[in-house]
């Protein structure tokens, strides 16, 4: 019997019979309330809006879906063809025409008719045109990768595994939807006008406009345009989050510092602290009625100023919110650096200061590099502390932002503005790359590496405590005011105690028996729970699915598969959310003001974290273990189901508390694309501050942040550890455990 032959008939049945499905029994075209809503049963099959494919076809005149048809019939033949070659070649055949054709029609014919002019004059005028792509036609399109897939397999591609192959196709596809497509979509809506005509004025009369590249501010004159301004502040933040991050960890890691946990424990914080929040606290203290700011007025009648709205007040902000993500991306490498070397070092008698200036810090450069990539990128993207702090100074983020929702509405110089912001982002993100290109930093290899880290040298040490200590006690502070700033009447005019914010926020009463949330805040914080915890999981399979490819599979095009995966993590947020909206708001992908939108956006936005920590991991991973699996027949799926899997617990823990934390957390993606039915919880917040009601704005921030410590600490549990069986014995003696094994114990 011939296991892998039912094996393929299996899984191609399947899919032959999803296509039947999709064909059949599915509404072809988008529902305008929610397929999962099934309010289209009623009308369904007969009605035009809800119809299906085939009936599209025969009774509604949408005859160019004939060519799908067709191929799922090729496919079909396919099926009962004997010879593997012939087999392979139809279906590769009927799946490329089909994601092909079904690509091409729904970016041809819109609403009213072809949306190309070229169309109307190689064809016939069309006397009706089509919605935006439904479950149906997507459903499809997947059947065609599939069969698309099977075929390569069939033909010996990846040594005929179908789901590695499979797994790479459906990757690529789903990227280049999420990812390229909408950035393509926003760089073409730079030349387009308002009623999607081709018109180049718009891009030259932005590109062009002195508020963006003016120099005032070095030529005498009063102020620099808004790109360089964002990006010295990019620059800024990045320096000053990468310098203070490297402190931490040599005070976490170098000394004998006595507070060390409650030094992690307030780098932790800010992470699960939406970005606004700290801006607004800061405005709390250091603002025109602020505590700092009426206190300096009263005792020595200093009149208060408005020097924190502004480019200072932004970088303190973005500093303070950007420098725990600086130090948890250091403090690996601190802690990686081998102590032989700095060791061998002074045994040739080079002083502490000598060792760590030309042997410690420069293996820290990896570190240091990603360190300030993330500071830069994370800067440039930074849409809340603008916002609550930039007062007249404008950075790009908020620009676009205007430029969208304000008086302007103005799409052509929104898609300019991002262009710019992806361009710096991008030049960023490809210096690093080449700085670190050709180098080799290991320090850690599976030999035992004995002894302990130098002590640093008296002066650093000083100047890393004169850092560190303030900024703890300045973020206690700043945590302190969060807090109270939910429990006072009127910031900074009555100061007395109240429930009232959290109580409207929050409020439950019970109304006929049955448990009603009355409060204002609960509508956006279940749709935002909801929300996150859809897309946390997808974030994590994605990103750990992608990292199995990347590292144990090997094929033409993987650095560059890898390179464009990654190159998504230097698409800043607000470029994200602007391009969602070009792409997204017509057919032939239409999910503007739904909930998928949001769920796209951020597993595709988060994707990357889950490839590096996979890709970190799975490294780690002798290729014995897969190998084994196979050899005893097992298939690639459930090799990494079985094996792969259980041993990247830390891996989907990290993955999956990201993506959670960031779902809730992120505003710069996140304003463009929320609507009235889904509104998330930081453009919620946004909308109390604007509207200035601060304590109702903290009183929901604080909630947010204890939710968070609850479901990661929930994540980790249900995840769990992985366990690692070691035995270090020879001829009956026990040896000391390795340091990799220390290692281990210590994750």
């Amino acid at each position: 019997m011939d296991t892998g032959k039912d094996n393929r008939n299996r899984r191609l049945d399947i899919t032959l019979g999803l296509g039947i499905f999709a064909f059949l029994l599915i509404p072809w075209y988008r529902i305008e309330g929610g397929f999962l809503s099934f309010g289209w049963l009623p009308g369904f099959p007969g009605e035009a809006s809800v119809a299906p494919g085939l009936l599209q076809i025969l009774l509604h005149g949408r005859w160019w879906l004939v060519i799908a048809a067709l191929m799922l019939a090729v496919a079909g033949v396919a099926r009962i063809t004997k010879d593997p070659r012939r087999r392979g070649a139809l279906l590769v055949l009927s799946g490329a025409i089909g994601v092909l054709f079904l690509t091409l029609q729904g970016l041809a014919i819109g609403y009213s008719g072809w949306a190309w002019t070229i169309s109307d004059r190689l064809f016939a005028a069309l006397p009706d045109g089509q919605p935006s792509m439904g479950a149906g036609a997507m459903l499809s399109a997947l059947v065609f990768v599939l069969l698309f897939s099977f075929g390569l397999a069939e033909r010996g591609a990846m040594k005929g595994d179908a789901f590695v192959v499979a797994s790479i196709a459906l990757l690529i596809f789903l990227v280049a939807i999420f990812v390229f497509y909408p950035v393509g979509s926003m760089l073409i809506g730079a030349f387009q006008d308002f009623d999607g005509s081709l018109n180049p004025a718009g891009f030259t009369r932005n590109i062009q406009d002195p508020a963006i590249w003016s120099l005032g501010c070095v030529l005498g004159g009063d102020r620099c345009g808004v790109a360089w301004r964002t990006l010295w502040l990019a620059i800024m933040t990045a320096g000053g989050s990468t310098i203070m991050g490297l402190a931490f960890a040599l005070v976490a890691t170098r000394t004998r510092f006595p507070f060390k946990k409650g030094l992690r424990l307030l780098t932790v914080l800010p992470i699960i602290t939406p970005p606004f929040v700290i801006g607004l606290a800061l405005t709390l203290l250091f603002g025109r009625a602020g505590v700092v700011t009426e206190a300096l007025s009263s005792l020595f009648g200093i009149e208060p100023g408005r020097w924190l709205y502004g480019m200072t007040g932004i970088w303190i902000a973005q500093v303070l919110s950007f420098t725990p993500i600086s130090f948890l991306v250091l403090i690996g490498v601190v802690e990686g650096v081998s102590p032989s070397m700095e060791e061998a070092s002074q045994t040739l008698r080079a002083d502490r200061w000598r060792t760590f200036w030309r042997v410690s810090l420069p293996l820290m450069k990896p570190g240091i590099a990603n360190a300030f990539l993330i500071g830069f990128i994370e800067s440039m993207a930074d849409f809340g502390n603008p916002l609550v702090l930039g007062g007249s100074h404008g950075v790009l983020s908020t620009e676009i932002f205007f430029a969208v929702v304000g008086s302007q509405n103005d799409p052509s110089r929104a898609a300019v503005l991002a262009i710019i912001l992806l361009c710096f982002t991008l030049t960023a993100f490809l210096a690093q790359r080449y700085w670190l290109s050709g180098k080799n930093f290991a320090t850690v290899t599976g030999k035992g590496d004995s002894g302990a880290h130098i002590a640093l040298p008296r002066p650093l040490s000083i100047g890393v405590h004169v850092l560190v200590v303030p900024w703890m006690l300045f973020t206690v502070v700043i945590y302190g005011m969060i807090l109270f700033g939910g429990f006072v009447k009127t910031w900074g005019l009555d100061n007395s105690l109240t429930l009232d914010h959290y109580a409207r926020a929050f409020s439950v009463e019970m109304r006929d028996g049955v448990l009603s949330w009355t409060g204002v805040a609960w509508n956006s914080f279940w749709t935002t729970m909801e929300i996150a915890l859809i897309s946390a999981p997808l974030t994590a399979a994605v990103g750990l699915l992608t990292a199995y490819i990347i590292v144990r599979q090997k094929f033409v095009g993987r650095n560059v598969f890898e390179f464009a995966l990654m190159m998504s993590f230097a698409i800043p947020g607000t470029v994200i959310g602007i391009s969602y909206i070009m792409a997204f708001n017509l057919p032939p992908l239409e999910m503007t003001g739904t909930a998928l939108i949001l769920i796209a956006c951020f597993v595709f936005r988060n994707m990357p974290v889950g490839v590096r920590g996979g890709i970190a991991a799975m490294s780690q991973l002798d290729k014995s273990l897969d190998e084994a699996s196979l050899t005893l027949r097992a298939t690639s799926l459930r090799t990494v189901r079985k094996v792969i899997l259980p041993l990247l617990r830390p891996a989907i823990t990290a993955a999956l508390v990201y993506s959670f934390v960031r779902a809730i957390t992120s505003i710069s993606a996140v304003i463009f694309l929320v609507s009235a039915e889904y509104n998330m919880a930081t453009s919620y917040i946004v909308g109390l501050v604007e509207n200035g009601e601060y304590g109702v704005a903290i009183a929901y921030s604080s909630m947010l942040i204890v939710v968070m410590i609850v479901i990661i600490a929930s994540f980790q549990l249900l995840v769990g550890e992985r366990r690692l069986r070691r035995e270090n014995r020879v001829a009956g003696l026990t040896t000391a455990p390795s340091p990799l094994l220390a290692q281990e114990k210590a994750a």
